[in-house]
């Protein structure tokens, strides 16, 4: 992940490193305002890796970035196979961009699986560049081809670049004591400085990172050094890439600031150690390991300089039970899982409801039922965030809408949560999770203030004029009641997971109370204050409303411009804040002829908002562990405004 500082402006030098990749002579080379490149492999060719750090020099160069890691299901699929394709899409440009693109405009594909896996989505006139040393024919008919793709004709309509990959890495790296195998292991390397001249993308970046992550291994980093060079000279000697391409920084997208390339789980980590410092609590998080959600675990236990302590649990139930102890015991307390671990979890976010303490549940959602697709995206956990535990348990909902946003949705989950003493789930999903994008660093002078005040002494007097602390009188303008820290002298009180009494928290059977108990806990949750959703129609006159959640934002808006560029009205909302709904969304529903909602689901948000507002909302949706793509869904708005 690399820092940039100032204007991304600043960055756009530093391409050649070192005398000897200066070309012999000069190669033509092209402007262009954008680029998709997906680079696939097999899940043992380091292709997350070779995307991640083609993506670190990019955001160091300056452009507007988004990207799309994609991994295989199986934790190690059978080498050379269908299931075991990795992929990494990057969509970079010199203007503001919203998605990782829709299909790549250029494809590496280190084998026969990566190719037959992802030609499907390369279209006609893109190139390829394909690592011929792989296509043999026990690999080519693992995969289903009869014949070699790179001689039958069925790759005519693309430029293809046939390099055997493996076969330079090894002879680049022949002075090297390695093994065969072990060069083998470096063509991701050759594969990245060759895409690297190819783009003009700088390098300093990536020899430095090599030269960290193997600090205690210096011939492996020496040998990796060498074949990324190699793959550098390679681009600027030979006769088949006549061509290289420029993309300018986006020097007008973003304000001045400090810049830095984030994922989703990053940013949300981050997130959190700002909402812990801004509310002046220690940080706790109780946690099992899931994918997608396991990187928050993992980047959290690196950061104990910042008061954070994190616990892996033995289960999901541990995790959370610890969790809710640390709440109870006045830190800012998360757990964080995915939707499997949201159903084992449900018994005690419904203990979190009663004892009415401040929770953060972070669910990035995958694909389901049951343990699902641990890799893919979903956003089918809206309902279970609603409803998914017994009797009436409201929880608030927050969902980000991209990675960068994941920093900001963590810190205004923390303030729900501690302003009314409540959980709150946090619905991001495996797109946002594993994409990046630049993130502009905050100034601590912008963040939000989450100080709380802990209970202090009584705050009740009985008629006998005795003064008591009642842990259930409630603060009339938010309903929450007070956060006493155990131990705290004359502040002992009694909680548990039976219905309270108002305002003694005594155990109580009496039918009126819980009836009047479960309406005050509902009427906190229906009282938090959200700001009103913004609609984006500039013409005014748009007869059609798209209404989206969570990450559908950039394939939804980057579709809304198409449409717009081609003269359509069409307006666009999008929810942060899903329980409660902002107070104005009746309102803005009822201002359209049409609503269409686009989910990675079968219609959740859809379901609710007919349900409320009783409008005739029409859903439009896919639960293919991918995300939308911009054209796909511009046409399906155009055919709703048409329709």
């Amino acid at each position: 992940m690399t820092s940039q500082v100032s204007s991304p402006a600043e960055h756009a030098d530093g391409a050649v490193v070192g005398e000897q990749r200066k070309p012999a002579r000069a190669k033509e080379t092209r402007r262009l305002d954008r680029v998709i490149i997906r680079f696939a492999g097999d899940s043992g060719d380091g292709m997350q890796l070779t995307g991640d750090r083609f993506t670190s020099e990019t955001a160091s160069f300056g452009n507007d970035l988004s990207t799309l890691p994609n991994f295989p299901a199986e934790i190690r699929a059978p080498a050379g196979t269908l299931p075991g394709v990795s992929s990494f899409q990057l969509h970079f440009a010199d203007h503001d961009i919203l998605t990782p693109g829709d299909a790549p405009n250029v494809l590496v594909a280190m084998n026969p699986a990566a190719l037959k896996a992802n030609i499907g989505d390369v279209p006609r006139g893109a190139e390829i560049i394909v690592n011929t040393d792989e296509f043999t024919k026990r690999a080519m008919a693992k995969v289903g081809y009869a014949a070699s793709p790179l001689e039958d004709g069925s790759l005519d309509g693309y430029a293809v670049h046939p390099v055997p990959l493996t076969t330079m890495t090894v002879e680049a790296l022949k002075e090297f004591e390695l093994s065969r195998k072990e060069a083998e292991r470096s063509k991701n390397m050759f594969a990245l400085g060759l895409l690297s001249w190819m783009y003009h993308r700088p390098t300093e970046g990536t020899e430095k990172f090599l030269r960290n992550k193997f600090a205690k291994k210096p011939e492996i980093a020496a040998a990796n050094i060498a074949a990324f060079r190699a793959g550098w000279n390679f681009g600027e000697t030979t006769e088949d890439f006549a061509v290289s391409y420029e993309v300018a920084p986006a020097a007008k997208t973003f304000p001045t600031g400090t810049y830095r390339n984030i994922s989703g789980n990053l940013a949300l980590s981050y997130g959190l150690i700002a909402a812990s410092k801004q509310a002046d609590l220690p940080l706790y998080l109780g946690s099992y390991p899931i994918t997608p959600a396991s990187d928050i675990l993992h980047e959290l236990s690196r950061q104990k300089n910042f008061g954070v302590r994190t616990f892996q649990a033995e289960d999901e139930i541990a995790g959370i039970g610890a969790a809710l102890g640390a709440a109870f015991g006045g830190s800012l307390a998360v757990t964080t899982t995915s939707g499997p671990g949201v159903a084992l979890k449900s018994e005690t976010i419904g203990l979190a409801v009663s004892l009415e303490l401040p929770l953060l549940v972070i669910d990035i959602q995958r694909g389901g039922p049951s343990t699902g697709l641990p890799t893919k995206t979903e956003q089918a956990d809206l309902l279970q965030a609603m409803y998914g535990r017994n009797g009436e348990a409201p929880v608030p909902v927050v969902a980000p809408c991209t990675p960068t946003d994941c920093f900001d949705a963590a810190l205004e989950a923390a303030r729900i949560a501690l302003t009314y003493r409540t959980p709150v789930l946090l619905l991001s999903d495996g797109y946002l999770a594993n994409g990046s994008e630049p993130w502009r660093i905050p100034e601590v002078d912008e963040l939000p203030d989450l100080r709380v005040q802990f209970a202090q002494g009584p705050n009740h007097t009985l008629d006998d004029g005795t003064e008591v602390f009642w842990p259930y009188k409630r603060d009339p303008g938010t309903l929450a009641r007070p956060w006493a820290i155990p131990g705290t002298p004359g502040l002992e009180h009694r909680i548990g997971g039976i219905e309270k009494q108002d305002g003694t928290g005594n155990i109580s059977y009496d039918p009126a109370n819980h009836d009047f108990m479960v309406r005050t806990r509902q009427a906190k949750i229906d009282g938090i204050e959200v700001p009103d959703i913004e609609v984006d129609d500039p013409s005014g006159e748009a007869d059609t409303l798209v209404l989206g959640w969570g990450s559908t934002y950039g394939p939804i808006t980057a579709a809304v411009r198409r449409l717009r560029a081609a003269g359509e009205n069409i307006a666009q909302a999008h929810l942060r804040h899903l329980n409660p709904f902002p107070r104005n969304l009746g309102a803005v529903l009822g201002r359209y002829e049409k609503v269409v909602i686009p989910e990675m689901n079968l219609g959740q948000l859809a379901t609710l908002v007919r349900a409320k507002y009783l409008v005739d909302a029409h859903s439009y949706n896919q639960v293919n562990g991918m995300p939308f793509k911009a054209e796909q869904l511009a046409t399906a708005l155009k055919e709703a405004i048409d329709g």
